[in-house]
């Protein structure tokens, strides 16, 4: 006889209300409804949510600057209480399987951490719901566009990874068990990046097991990128030396790679010189238009 495994499905907010809509609307889709939803929100002000749910939301609030991911993270899954733990980005809108696929992986492995796939939408001012509010999942399954870096995997089962590296914070699932076990992640990283590659190597370190999730996809809403993401210099200067100080190498190589070209900073196998801050003309200039999907 199969066990019970209550599924928390956990996102974090600042600010874009429209997406969060669509990520709750995805979840009143869901052919196995969650147990519970938890907002981390780094806002004085709790968003709105729909009363109308057949399952209860717990909101908490995380203050802190630059946005405290890696604390939102934590106090989200503190909170939680369920035996899954579905974090979703507040951008996404789940397919109808996801909570379902979330239980069963659990039940594969419960020392899983597991990673649906992703598919990015365009700039679209109208919104993807269908007029009974919920998501319209023909046109984004229509629409949505795997990211060229990942294979694809909505058809497959389960996919064992081996390198940790691919952990990415816009949808991941694993027992909450597995999540204490590798300490959650790291406060001491600040504001945008690193934060997820680290909890990577918490993970590995761990003994959690990675995978591919098929079965489920979920879909990015768009928000306009920078490449590379200057507005974020300082914090992924500031995370990329901590990762470093702590694992022995660097992460993040692409964009400090381009920071260098761009004479902003100095990088050895060990440290990082800062040279100048980007401008403000320098980073409005590699702001994206509504085409361009992702960085």
């Amino acid at each position: 006889m199969s066990t019970y495994r209550s599924v928390s499905v956990l996102t974090l907010v600042r600010g874009r209300q429209g997406h969060l809509d669509h990520l709750v609307a995805g979840l009143k889709a869901q052919v196995f409804p969650p147990d519970e939803l938890v907002v981390a929100h780094m806002q004085p002000d709790a968003p709105h949510i729909d009363t109308d749910l057949k399952f209860p939301v717990r909101l908490v609030r995380v203050d802190g600057e630059p946005m405290p991911l890696a604390t939102a993270r934590n106090r989200a899954a503190e909170t939680a209480q369920g035996d899954v733990l579905a974090f979703l980005d507040v951008d996404c809108i789940p397919d109808p399987e996801f909570v379902k696929r979330a239980a069963e992986a659990d039940a594969l492995d419960e020392n899983g951490v597991f990673l649906p796939e992703v598919r990015y939408l365009p700039a679209n001012g109208d919104g993807w719901r269908q007029p009974d509010g919920l998501p319209d999942y023909p046109r984004l399954h229509e629409t949505g566009v795997r990211h060229p870096s990942k294979r694809p995997v909505a058809d497959e089962s389960f996919l064992p990874i081996a390198d940790f590296g691919e952990l990415w914070g816009l949808a991941f699932i694993m027992s909450a068990f597995t999540w204490r076990a590798a300490g959650g992640m790291d406060e001491d990283y600040i504001g945008y990046g690193a934060e997820e590659t680290d909890l990577g190597q918490r993970l590995k370190h761990s003994g959690a097991r990675l995978y591919w999730i098929g079965g489920t996809v979920c879909f990015h809403q768009h928000h306009h990128v920078h490449k590379p993401p200057l507005q974020h210099f300082d914090t992924i200067v500031a995370n990329a030396r901590r990762y470093r100080s702590l694992w022995g190498e660097w992460c993040m190589e692409y964009w400090l790679d381009d920071f260098e070209k761009r004479g902003l900073l100095r990088r050895d196998a060990e440290t990082i010189e800062v040279l100048r801050p980007p401008g403000e003309d320098e980073i409005a200039a590699t702001r994206q238009g509504g085409d361009v999907l992702f960085s």
